[in-house]
């Protein structure tokens, strides 16, 4: 049931709107996911802002925490009861028997050479058969999310505020742009910036290759055989496809969804709230508890995926330096410590944890960045950024197409996996995005988070992709025979300064570590409690910790491929729940009183 109406009774609509844009109390609350210094009196609860100007108000008698379960002992606890409990209790049963299967299945080497284990080959059956089975699936979702923004942003409906008609902004433009950054960057971007744009300019200038009638290359479409120059411009032009429109109109049908139904019509800020206009007050029994728990579970693996890719790339690098050898034991010790550092960032908080370590990040990504395109081929990493682009434009519909190709090994093990992975992320990144886009339109919104970090993910890729490239052609084969976690550093061997930029490197991908755990523990917890934003810290710990382990099993169970197989396999029925959101999300915009004037 809903209304049109101002305000809920009683409420001002004003309380909790402190400051300007650039305020930093203002700031503070908001990047801590309070908006209002007093908390509701029949809650005890920081209470989200109250919509500003007239929306349409879901009136519901469900109230945060009345589901919870709560204690002090052994420690204080806040959480939802069953959704902690089945989450939780999942996780660590899937953790639990992950290590088991491992050694259980493990091989001794043979002749010096290390054996695949039995639970590392069902990881990677599985990976092959989600995403063989299901790509169309996957591209066809990815499809209807960009369609669905694009006219989101061409229609009236663009024209909602979030938050109210009356809402301003939390974040000034600058620093709303730099927090989207900020969210377009992370571990993937260093372990893929420089082995995906070569790797797929490698096997187009192959060409294809078919052994009994089936195509067994990896190159996109149907590759360039022999012409450089066609293989580049494809080889970007997919790359670009994996971190453009898609991946963030994802995270865009995820943040708009929460954004608008916390901060118009007065839900709470959880997953289950989307799905009102379609289950009505029954989205407060099982069906949301089953939303929320898938939310939690892609949430956690894909987290879990990224921190391993992490831990791999770390390794490497340290290897690569000559410290020590990136061996299984290096990877657990450095899971451990990094896992230990992001459980500090958590006890220490938002404001003094993850914002001081994403400023840091960004420094060194963005000083990284500039250096490689001054001392790399300039000319050509700003010729190539245009020239990607166009090649891009060129090549995303047949790259988007679900059917009759024969790139198989393209779209079944990078397009396929990536949409999942996306997918799972989705949760994690949305909900940080919705919390700083208060006060924009849903056209300024949407224009913003689909173009601003795509626009950077194009630039990272182009430098560092672009310099391996490069430097292939120039007949350097060292960076193209290296691993994938070791490219990136091989690459930069042959710039100047390589010592300090490879360690710049290391130091990326660990903050980048710590600072998605911390976050990531943080969206976990919050849907975990119910949508309270301030459960008890030991929570928070708890997550991160739980995400560090999982990380740790797969990675052990059976790299990479476990790692991309549970990103998979979550993100695959939780595409389900955003083409749920995404009609949820449409029908709430047309509810809305919107002025069009």
């Amino acid at each position: 049931m809903s209304d049109q109406t101002p305000n809920p009774p009683g409420k001002d609509p004003k309380k909790g709107h402190k400051g300007r844009p650039g305020d930093e109390r203002r700031e503070r609350e908001v990047l801590g996911g309070r908006h209002e210094p007093e908390p509701t009196p029949d809650t005890g609860q920081e209470a989200m802002p109250v919509p500003e100007g007239p929306t349409e108000i879901i009136k519901t008698s469900f109230q945060v925490g009345q589901d919870n379960i709560e204690g002090e002992a052994p420690f204080p606890f806040d959480i939802h009861n069953p959704v902690f409990v089945i989450s939780a209790g999942a996780v660590v049963l899937f953790t639990a028997i992950t290590i088991i299967l491992q050694f259980a299945t493990s091989v001794p080497p043979i002749d010096g050479a290390e054996q695949v284990s039995g639970v590392q080959v069902a990881f990677e059956g599985v990976r092959d058969w989600v995403t063989s089975t299901f790509d169309w699936f996957f591209l066809i979702a990815g499809n209807i999310f960009v369609l669905l923004c694009l006219g989101l942003i061409v229609t009236p409906l663009g024209k909602v505020r979030l938050g109210g008609p009356e809402a301003t902004p939390d974040f000034t433009m600058i620093g709303w742009f730099s927090m989207l950054f900020a969210a377009g960057m992370g571990i993937g971007l260093m372990f893929y910036g420089v082995s995906e744009p070569l790797g797929h300019f490698q096997a187009a200038f192959t060409g294809p290759v078919v052994e009994n009638g089936v195509r067994t290359d990896w190159a996109p479409l149907g590759g360039a055989a022999g012409d450089e120059a066609a293989a580049r411009s494809l080889g970007m032009a997919a790359t670009i496809f994996h971190w453009g429109l898609h991946p963030w109109a994802i995270y865009a049908v995820v943040a708009l969804s929460l954004a608008l139904f916390a901060y118009n019509k007065g839900l709470p800020l959880t997953l289950r709230s989307v799905f009102h206009p379609l289950l009505g007050e029954s989205v407060w029994g099982w069906p949301g508890h089953i939303i929320d728990v898938m939310a939690v579970l892609a949430t956690l693996f894909g987290l879990a995926t990224s921190l391993g890719i992490g831990a791999e790339q770390a390794a490497a690098g340290f290897a690569f330096l000559g410290m020590f050898e990136a061996s299984d034991t290096a990877k657990v010790v450095l899971i451990v410590a990094i896992t230990a550092v992001a459980t500090m960032s958590v006890v220490l908080g938002v404001e003094k944890g993850v914002k001081r370590l994403s400023e840091l990040n960004m420094g060194l990504a963005v000083i990284l960045l500039f250096f490689v395109i001054l001392v790399g081929p300039t000319g050509e990493i700003i010729g190539g950024f245009f020239s990607s682009l166009g090649a891009y434009a060129k090549e995303i519909v047949p790259l988007s197409n679900p059917f009759g190709r024969d790139d198989d090994n393209f779209r079944h093990g990078w397009t396929a996996f990536y949409w999942a992975w996306w997918i799972s992320w989705s949760p994690f990144v949305g909900m940080f995005i919705a919390r700083v886009s208060r006060g924009r339109t849903v056209r300024e919104f949407l224009i913003a988070v689909l173009i601003v970090p795509m626009l950077i993910s194009v630039l990272w890729m182009t430098a560092l992709g672009g310099t391996a490239i490069t430097k292939t052609i120039e007949g350097i084969s060292t960076i193209g025979d290296a691993a994938l976690e070791i490219q990136l550093f091989e690459m930069l061997l042959h710039l100047p300064l390589t010592t300090i930029t490879s360690t710049v490197g290391i130091i990326l991908v660990i903050v980048f570590f710590v600072t998605s755990s911390d976050s990531g523990s943080l969206v976990i917890d919050t849907i975990s409690a119910g949508g309270k934003v301030n459960a008890p810290v030991p929570q928070r710990i708890f997550w991160c910790t739980i995400e560090g382990v999982v990380a740790l099993a797969l990675l052990l169970g059976g790299g990479l491929g476990a790692l991309q197989a549970m990103a998979v396999s979550t993100g695959l029925p939780f595409t389900l729940v955003l083409l749920g959101a995404s009609w949820a999300t449409v029908k709430g915009l047309l509810a809305e009183r919107r002025e069009l004037a």
